[in-house]
This record gives C-alpha cells, structure tokens and sequence, in this order.
C-alpha cells in the first residue's frame, strides 16, 4: 500500500481508466469525472479540487505547468508529455515508472514532475 500523501487526481485530458489502473495499484486515485461537473471541470476547480484533497495533477495540459511556474501553484503537478498513446501503452508506461514517480512526490509533495519517455524532470 502506498503512503496517504499519494492521492492522485486524473484530468480530463486522460481517460478515467487511468484512475481505475492507480486504485488497482494501491493509489487513491479519482478522475475529474467523479466531480458534479465531470468532464467539463475547469482547470482552476480542478486545482481547488487537488488542494483540498491533497492530491497530486495527473495530467498532459500545459497550463498547469504555466501555472505552477508563475504561481509555484497547484502544489504538485505530474506532467505527461507521452503524446498520444493507447491506452494499453500508457498503462504500461504508467506501471514501469509508478515506484520513481511515488518515491518522488513522497520525498517532496510540493512540486511538479514531467515526465516523458526520454527524461523525468522536477521542478
């Protein structure tokens, strides 16, 4: 089981299976369309949602890494410039790299990762 800090929360940009995959890990993991506004959360709620609940942004939208370098807000962002995968692929990426990304967040909660099939890159 993964520490309480690890709570993730999937943006829409992602598919919500992706939520499912973390719960099956062992993560507290939701995705926006578990929220009253579903698909069409905006960033600034879903910000709102992340800090709230202590979760980390699991997501492939670029304003949150605008935001959080002009603000240093959303307290954690996990960047994934993976363009577009299949879902299957991206899982598989997901699974591969799951203990570093922990071990990352764990070490230090307030920050952003991007991560990429070449690099990861903290903020």
């Amino acid at each position: 089981m993964l520490p309480d800090m690890f709570r993730l929360i999937v943006d829409t940009q992602l598919p919500p299976s992706l939520a499912e995959f973390f719960r099956r890990r062992g993560v507290d993991a939701t995705h926006v369309v578990d929220y009253p506004s579903g698909a069409l959360t905006q960033d600034d709620e879903i910000i709102s949602i992340a800090t709230n609940e202590k979760r980390i942004i699991v997501t492939k939208d670029i304003d949150f890494f605008d935001h959080f370098m002009l603000k240093n807000y959303p307290p954690a962002v996990l960047l994934l410039q993976l363009g577009n995968i299949k879902n299957r692929d991206l899982f598989v990426f997901i699974d591969t790299h799951l203990n570093v990304i922990r071990e990352l967040f764990t070490e230090n909660i307030k920050q952003l990762v991007l991560i990429n099939q070449h690099k990861i890159v903290i903020f």
